[in-house]
């Protein structure tokens, strides 16, 4: 493991996360929004934002998944971070987040709620350490990892990435 990302995770009490990497919350709003005043595809009340630490190691990655929240992405240290989305309409784009914005890297990036995503890191030998914002609120109930073969089934000119980017 590379020693700067053992260092963050032992410093920022890192666990795994279930779509790939390590993380842990930081920040959950101490208020709420009601199921009255939210989109119909919030099953109950929402707090107002989230916040998390992520990493990805080495040949970790961000499974391909979705939420019901734009989630925004932070880029803090290591190498840069590549993020593929398929969007409603079935484009995939890919974002490069860094700290070289010469190379066309971004600090942030917001992946928009519905959106299929994934991620990696671009140096293997290396680490990723972002945050990730969530308004409202990330819940458990409002993310959905992907099944590769229904996600294949959905977009087959993805192969690819999608095979490369999901677990069996």
């Amino acid at each position: 493991m590379n020693t700067k990302a053992k260092h963050y995770i032992e410093k920022l009490q890192l666990k795994l996360h279930p779509e790939g990497g390590w993380f842990r919350e930081v920040y959950r709003a101490d208020e709420t929004i009601s199921s009255d005043h939210l989109p119909k595809r919030y099953g109950s009340a929402r707090c107002f934002s989230t916040s998390i630490y992520f990493l990805l190691e080495g040949v970790q990655f961000s499974s391909f998944h979705k939420l019901k929240s734009d989630e925004q992405w932070h880029f803090y240290d290591g190498s840069p971070v590549i993020i593929y989305s398929i969007n409603e309409t079935g484009i995939l784009e890919t974002i490069k987040l860094g700290n070289n914005l010469a190379d066309g890297e971004m600090f942030q990036t917001v992946i928009k709620r519905n959106t299929w995503f994934a991620a990696e890191i671009a140096d293997k030998n290396s680490f990723a350490l972002i945050g990730c914002t969530v308004a409202p609120g990330f819940e458990f109930d409002d993310f959905e990892l992907a099944k590769r073969n229904e996600l294949l089934k959905l977009y087959p000119k993805f192969k690819h990435i999608i095979s490369k980017l999901t677990k069996t």
